[in-house]
């Protein structure tokens, strides 16, 4: 049992992970709470159902396989231009008003919501079943685990690397950490405030995307219009745990949570049923006991 909980804790949690770090790589560099990450969260895996649909047609002699990745690859682009320009529209004019910024996140995000109704229709919108990732199943010593578990885990670390290489040794990247370090000096140096936070607002939408399609094509395969509550409480439940301003705390509390959620359903006899709840319940005793969360500083950008 202790071995399914180590191989699935790891893979889950490096998924969650990838939902979270979209969220604190915003808060951390452009110094706000976007939770239209959620919305992201959504439409991506919608985006990508269609088009795993639709590209055979126009495609008709790529394999299943390589309409799967550019069904991913596009759906991922896509949201991450929406990200950008929704950023744009609706969050950079009021920069500053925190209050405000997450009352208007939320209404994007029910708005979403009702463009996938709209667009989908009512029967796809509340299920539509976007398929496996990969068939087939990995023996990783005694514990069997899907292939596209396997291949999310996998493909998340390697983002999770060229983020951090690009963040650490790229002009883009030192003009992002400028910003979380001092918006006003950075302005001074010259350094286009608007450009960078809309090409950070697209790279989250893009994490946020690719992450609700690697949760729902490696669980129960069903994406509805209000998955994007989950990706929002997870997002948050994640940052809040590895620290608001951390990315090695979004990876590091993805982790925790992943592991911590495995233990509760394969533990309890009826762990499932709270899992629902235990986003909240994580968040409540972390702003509790360390409300600064694993990796909390008062300013720190990795």
């Amino acid at each position: 049992m202790w071995q399914y909980v180590l191989i699935q804790g790891a893979i889950s949690g490096v998924i969650y992970a990838l939902i979270a770090i979209g969220f604190a790589l915003i808060y951390g560099i452009c110094g706000i709470s976007n939770l239209t990450q959620g919305a992201y969260f959504m439409i991506g895996p919608f985006i990508y159902g269609v088009l795993k649909e639709v590209l055979p047609n126009y495609l008709p002699n790529l394999s299943s396989n390589t309409i799967l990745m550019l069904a991913l690859i596009l759906s991922c682009l896509i949201t991450a231009i929406i990200g950008s320009i929704v950023y744009r529209i609706t969050l950079h004019p009021i920069l500053g008003q925190e209050v405000n910024i997450l009352i208007l996140s939320i209404c994007v995000c029910i708005i979403f919501q009702q463009l996938v109704l709209i667009t989908m229709g009512p029967g796809k919108a509340f299920m539509f079943n976007i398929g496996e990732l990969l068939p087939g199943m990995l023996a990783i010593g005694n514990v069997e685990v899907s292939r596209g578990k396997v291949f999310a885990a996998f493909f998340s670390i390697l983002l999770f690397i060229a983020l951090a290489i690009v963040i650490k040794g790229t002009k883009i990247g030192k003009a992002m950490r400028a910003l979380s370090e001092d918006l006003e000096a950075a302005m001074l140096m010259g350094i286009n405030v608007e450009r960078i936070f809309m090409l950070v607002s697209g790279i989250a939408a893009f994490l946020a995307s690719l992450g609700g399609i690697f949760y729902i094509t490696t669980t129960n395969y069903n994406v509805s219009l209000w998955v994007w509550l989950n990706g929002m409480a997870w997002a948050f439940t994640v940052v809040v745990l590895g620290g608001l301003k951390s990315l090695k705390g979004a990876f590091v509390g993805g982790l925790v949570f992943g592991y911590a959620e495995t233990t509760i359903i394969k533990v309890l006899p009826r762990g499932g049923l709270i899992i629902q709840s235990f986003p909240f319940i994580i968040t409540i005793l972390v702003l509790l006991i360390r409300p600064k969360g694993i990796f909390g500083k008062r300013v720190e950008m990795e």
